[in-house]
């Protein structure tokens, strides 16, 4: 029997922990500049997310306005401070460089938005946009969810995302790759055997953890093989295909990912000396993604408090105990889940 989970505590931080600099906002959603932008991130749906946050005890934490995605027009020297991790293995004034050269190429009007077109909504269905994010957790095995998950408008994968062979419990449907560079190839290195070969081919979403993530987009759209760092001479077709059209990429905005942090998992691992450590887990960040651009947000293969009862992931041949690495807070994620289920922001998969 699972004891229940305590509830969680919110305490807001001080604006300069989670606000992006004023002219980062124009164009995202809750500006007035942008009334197409505003419509493609869903703000036409009569019951959706961000109708329901202000009766929820979420209602303080949420900020409308935080920018989700960087691309072309954020290509200025301020950047340096949103790179500027302990982890960097090159210097800052070589990666601001890099920064500004990758994030200038991403310099479409599908790379400042998470949606371009709805599949069906030019046929009057619903304005709604449904979501399905999907994990890699056990819980997946067996749960037959594949034909549910593949019924959403846009489905969201994360790091060792395989379909093949497990459609039935995980569909086979996939809008979005969430990845780190890091996170991408230590999945290929990892889940080799169980067949996670290349990511699938579809609309890519970094996650900006490094220089290496700005070297490897930088290599994509210029169709030349990673130059510097541990990836050099990595040639990005081998993992995005021969396509590598701006369109196809996307890549989260720090200040998204400190917001998440600050404002929502603002673990102790972020006490020192572990500081420099910790992240949100790259499935959470995409989770809360989806959160703040689609209406109605689906989570499977997350971290539940019976997560015991199943493998590591839904692909494991044989059962596998949940690692818990230092960088990250998964018990503070499971309690997070819960609670955003409880308020009805999401819907979380859950099979007990």
């Amino acid at each position: 029997t699972q004891r229940p989970l305590p509830p969680l505590q919110w305490a807001t931080p001080p604006p300069s922990l989670v606000g992006p600099p004023a002219p980062l906002l124009a164009g995202l959603p809750g500006s007035s500049s942008s009334p197409a932008l505003r419509v493609l991130l869903c703000q036409r749906c009569p019951g959706g997310i961000r109708k329901r946050i202000a009766s929820t005890k979420f209602s303080n934490v949420f900020l409308e306005a935080i920018p989700v995605l960087q691309w072309a027009r954020h290509a200025r020297l301020p950047c340096a401070r949103h790179v500027g991790r302990p982890r960097l293995t090159l210097r800052p004034w070589l990666v601001v460089p890099v920064v500004r050269d990758a994030l200038t190429r991403l310099n479409t009007s599908a790379n400042g938005c998470m949606f371009d077109a709805r599949p069906g909504a030019a046929a009057g269905v619903s304005p709604c946009v449904r979501c399905a994010v999907v994990g890699n957790g056990g819980i997946l095995n067996g749960s037959r969810a594949g034909a549910a998950i593949d019924r959403h408008d846009y489905v969201f994968r994360v790091n060792g995302a395989l379909t093949k062979g497990f459609e039935r419990d995980v569909g086979h449907r996939t809008s979005f790759y969430v990845f780190s560079t890091n996170t991408m190839m230590n999945s290929l290195h990892n889940y080799a055997s169980d067949g996670f070969r290349q990511p699938p081919q579809t609309l890519y979403i970094f996650l900006p953890d490094h220089d290496r993530d700005y070297l490897l987009l930088r290599a994509a759209l210029t169709h030349r093989p990673v130059d510097r760092g541990p990836d050099e001479g990595a040639r990005p077709e081998r993992y995005f295909g021969k396509d590598l059209r701006a369109e196809k990429f996307k890549m989260f905005h720090p200040d998204f990912i400190r917001y998440v942090r600050n404002r929502f998992l603002r673990s102790g691992i972020l006490d020192p000396p572990q500081r420099r450590l910790y992240r949100p887990s790259t499935g959470a960040v995409m989770l809360f993604a989806a959160l703040h651009t689609c209406d109605e947000v689906s989570a499977y293969g997350f971290i539940t408090p019976d997560y015991q009862a199943y493998s590591d992931h839904y692909f494991d041949l044989t059962h596998k105990a949940l690692v818990f690495y230092a960088n990250h807070d998964l018990q503070l994620e499971m309690s997070l889940w819960q609670e955003l289920h409880q308020s009805r922001l999401l819907t979380l998969h859950m099979r007990r």
